[in-house]
């Protein structure tokens, strides 16, 4: 993100406002999401954190499909934060299992902000889109990855399968939000998977024609991927 804050406050500009409606707009054009939190495949004692959480939706969806996996948030919106705290604390049952914490996705400690070190399954939905060093994000989260975890990415694609019109006026809409879609995805991601080690295995899947893209990232047990704790 951005070291010297500025992104940070540019998203609690962003969302000071629309993230009181946030949840309720963004099912008409965030696909994939819930694709993505049923394929987690979270067993008991997993931690599962999410990596640009926002308004905590998809981990408190999370929470209720994997009742005993544990669930960590990290956001560089304070605003999207406060939010995201105030619906998990009018749920109970949630309040020891997700956890949310303020940070850079680029450098963020979470021993830090939650005393672990590493975590069974990560994923990005819809933030790297909206994340300036997006490929510096991705990049450590596949050092938090534990062996035999996986990271998973959902975001905006090319949208290479739809017509021309719609492309043009999406990519506006997107970027009043100061959101672009990161089209290099799938090569950056099987780089960086690379650069880790040699026993990683990445997926790309196009959905509704390339409007958005799913990758995945998985990590062999026993490849030395992150850091325990």
């Amino acid at each position: 993100m951005s070291g010297d804050g500025s992104h940070a406050v540019l998203m609690d500009r962003v969302y000071r406002h629309t993230r009181h409606i946030y949840d309720p707009t963004r099912k008409y054009f965030l696909f994939g999401r819930d694709r993505v939190l049923a394929e987690l495949d979270a067993e008991p004692g997993h931690g599962v954190l999410e990596i640009g959480c926002g308004t905590g939706r998809n981990l408190m969806k999370a929470a209720a499909l994997y009742p005993d996996a544990r669930f960590f948030g990290v956001d560089i919106s304070s605003a999207m934060l406060e939010l995201a705290g105030r619906k998990r604390d009018r749920m109970a049952s949630l309040r020891a299992r997700v956890r949310f914490g303020e940070g850079d996705a680029c450098s963020f400690d979470p021993n830090a902000l939650f005393g672990v070190g590493s975590f069974d399954r990560i994923f990005f939905s819809y933030s790297l889109s909206m994340i300036p060093d997006w490929q510096g994000a991705l990049g450590h989260g596949l050092t938090l990855l534990k062996p035999g975890g996986r990271l998973s990415v959902v975001d905006f694609g090319d949208q290479s399968g739809l017509p021309g019109w719609f492309k043009a006026a999406l990519l506006r809409f997107l970027s009043i939000y100061h959101v672009t879609p990161r089209t290099a995805l799938p090569d950056v991601a099987k780089a960086l998977a690379a650069q880790q080690g040699t026993d990683f295995k990445v997926e790309t899947k196009r959905i509704l024609k390339g409007y958005a893209q799913l990758i995945t990232i998985a990590a062999t047990p026993g490849n030395g991927a992150g850091a325990q704790g």
